[in-house]
């Protein structure tokens, strides 16, 4: 499930210039697929401004999202991967982004439940690190599915 929200929307960037420009990178297909819109993106920023770097997970992966408040089109995921970390409030260093939208907190926790599954696996973490290509942080996820 989590694999086909990820198809096209999968990003690789040297580098971003801040905390807030790495939540807007990995959230630009969706965006430009329609998923979410501006407000989304936001939000997002704004939860952590508000609550600290509670979105960064696990050491290096960040998962942002935000309470669907209009912002939310259908249920996305993105994938932004960094060469450079960026880092977040409290020194958090993060080079990975999963960014979730999904239209209720019923599919949010879904999201979330897959991807903390996906995550808690050493072995799916270092295969998303050295991950080069969509399809290869596709196979990676669909390991642990």
């Amino acid at each position: 499930m989590l694999a086909e929200h990820l198809e096209g929307n999968i990003r690789f960037l040297q580098s971003v210039d801040s905390w807030e420009d790495g939540i807007q990178e990995a959230a630009a297909p969706l965006l430009k697929n329609g998923s979410i819109t501006s407000a989304y993106v936001d939000d997002m920023i704004q939860n952590v401004h508000t609550n600290g770097p509670y979105i960064v997970i696990v050491p290096g992966i960040a998962m942002p999202h935000a309470k669907n408040e209009g912002g939310v089109n259908s249920t996305g995921v993105s994938y932004l991967q960094l060469e450079q970390p960026v880092v977040f409030p409290q020194n958090k260093e993060v080079k990975t982004f999963f960014v979730l939208a999904a239209e209720d907190s019923d599919g949010h926790l879904d999201l979330i439940s897959d991807l903390s599954s996906v995550l808690m696996e050493d072995e799916i973490q270092d295969k998303l690190e050295a991950s080069t290509s969509e399809q290869e942080v596709l196979d990676a996820i669909k390991m642990a599915e």
